[in-house]
């Protein structure tokens, strides 16, 4: 992935449904390495193992939210290779997650966690980058011009509006 931007006006190239997932720690005591640094480190062994094109994960995103929050965004090609991944003993999330739970027992709050999963099935997403390096969605998927997919952002979505 270049992080030289691309002229003009680019759209994610995503076909089907995507499912993102949002997830992220909060450091509530900056002090209390114990409790976040395992937590902090075990993210960075479950991406190099989810780079596999088979595991389903698409691309991510780390990002800041703060000065004590570190976030996440995952785009999977589907909602059920997230879960199997998630319940895979064989894989690093399983130790990662039960590590985690005995450390949150004894840190009395001093590490925050969070998750959140949207399925969102095809025609129900858009994007627009304008001279932007691809990013989010566009970086996970590649991108193309915005004219092959519609040039007003209704036109990209294509929701359906059956009841």
């Amino acid at each position: 992935m270049s992080d030289k931007p691309i002229p003009g006006r680019r759209t994610a190239a995503a076909d089907g449904d995507i499912t993102v997932f949002h997830i992220g720690m909060r450091i509530n005591r900056l002090r209390a390495v114990r409790s976040w640094w395992p937590v902090f480190t075990a993210m960075p062994r479950m991406l190099k193992e989810l780079s596999d094109k088979d595991s389903g994960m698409l691309g991510f995103r780390i990002l800041l939210g703060g000065p004590r929050v570190l976030y996440l965004v995952q785009y999977w090609d589907s909602h059920e290779k997230l879960i199997a991944y998630a319940a895979d003993p064989g894989k690093e999330h399983r130790p990662a997650w039960a590590a985690f739970n005995r450390r949150m027992r004894e840190g009395k709050g001093h590490v925050g966690f969070w998750h959140e999963t949207y399925v969102v099935p095809a025609g129900s997403y858009e994007s627009v980058y304008v001279n932007m390096p691809e990013f989010g969605l566009g970086a996970a998927t590649g991108t193309e011009p915005v004219g092959r997919r519609g040039e007003r952002a209704a036109e990209r979505l294509k929701l359906n509006s059956a009841a």
